[in-house]
């Protein structure tokens, strides 16, 4: 039985990595490890929490002691690592707390696996290590070149401290292969959509705040483009570059869906009044805010090399995927004003004051 450890698993994306993996595969234990801050839900797997091949612990990764015993305890085949702080907006306001968990957690985390992978009885060469990254890493495209893209050999640019963080973590995990031969791998996704996502990023915002006759605030001109990948296809991703990639590589994962932020927004108004049947949910909705600092243009990914070497394809297009997560979040609105109820709206006016500031995308 193959054992996956997953941290970040009670997150947006880590949450459907774990009940993808357990949809897919009999032959798997999954163990989650989550410090359960403010975007991390276990509500997301009350479907596998009695599922003996599931299990949760709560645990920071910058936590070496509680970590290594965790490794040691129940020794994963794979160590996927999906925990990251990753609201650009936050980042900008307290740099720190991203440094702090997304680079010296991962450190940390590396650390852990390679003393218990490195002892005699680790069984070294048969362990993986997996880094989810982000195309933010790379940097920006401009606009007027819509034939550029980001390959895997583009130089890291990061413009944000949240992409700083992560672009530093995964320079950290390609030393410690390069170092230590730890077997590790690097996937760098496009912007993520789909069920559970938490409700500071564009998509899942905007359906909420229209249902709601509320703003829907969107950055500067709202031209600012981004490639948008089902978050099912990407899970399927990482478990086959998990499976079958080359130790040491790195494989950019993208949807092939680039659309401006405000034709995202547009869509997600008529979707949703065309569901509920509400005239008053219309464009007249939409406030323009003032821009992000530092805020990117366009993220496009080159998706070739994991397409090549794999056989991977994103299987969702961006018009089946955005119907099925409204859908998704218009049947489950308990759980959105449960997550936008208690820590999360604490953090959010103490942010911001109110509930108008625009969208992570």
């Amino acid at each position: 039985m193959t054992c996956y450890l997953v941290t970040g698993g009670a997150g947006f994306i880590g949450s459907n990595f774990v009940l993808y993996l357990l949809r897919a595969h009999d032959d798997v234990r999954v163990v989650n490890v989550d410090a359960l801050t403010y975007a991390g839900n276990l509500e997301n797997l009350c479907s596998v929490e009695d599922d003996p091949r599931y299990a949760f612990l709560q645990a920071d990764i910058r936590d070496a002691e509680a970590m290594a015993a965790i490794i040691e305890a129940e020794r994963p085949d794979y160590v996927v690592n999906f925990a990251a702080e990753s609201h650009v907006d936050r980042s900008i306001e307290d740099p720190g707390i991203f440094e702090s968990t997304n680079v010296g957690g991962t450190v940390n985390l590396l650390n852990v696996c390679r003393a218990a992978w490195e002892a005699p009885d680790g069984g070294y060469g048969e362990h993986r290590y997996l880094q989810v990254s982000t195309d933010e890493a790379y940097g920006t495209l401009s606009l007027e070149e819509p034939d550029a893209f980001f390959a895997e050999t583009t130089p890291l640019a990061p413009h944000s401290p949240y992409s700083a963080s992560k672009a530093s973590a995964d320079l950290f995990v390609g030393a410690y292969g390069d170092t230590f031969g730890m077997p590790v791998l690097i996937t760098r996704c496009s912007n993520n959509y789909g069920p559970y996502q938490f409700p500071e990023k564009l998509i899942p915002l905007m359906i909420r705040n229209a249902v709601h006759h509320e703003a829907l605030p969107v950055y500067g001109d709202g031209l600012n483009v981004r490639d948008w990948l089902f978050v099912e296809d990407h899970c399927k991703a990482i478990d086959l570059v998990l499976r079958k990639g080359r130790l040491g590589e790195v494989y950019n994962v993208g949807g092939h869906n680039e659309r401006a932020n405000i034709d995202i927004v547009k869509t997600i108004i008529r979707l949703v009044s065309e569901r509920l049947g509400d005239p008053e949910i219309n464009d007249g909705l939409i406030t323009f805010v003032e821009d992000r600092k530092g805020h990117d243009r366009r993220y496009g990914i080159d998706a070739s090399k994991i397409g090549s070497e794999l056989g991977w394809r994103p299987e969702t297009t961006f018009e089946v995927g955005i119907e099925r997560t409204i859908d998704w979040y218009l049947a489950h609105a308990e759980w959105v004003e449960s997550v936008t109820s208690g820590a999360y709206q604490a953090y959010y006016e103490q942010m911001y004051g109110h509930r108008g500031a625009a969208a992570d995308a």
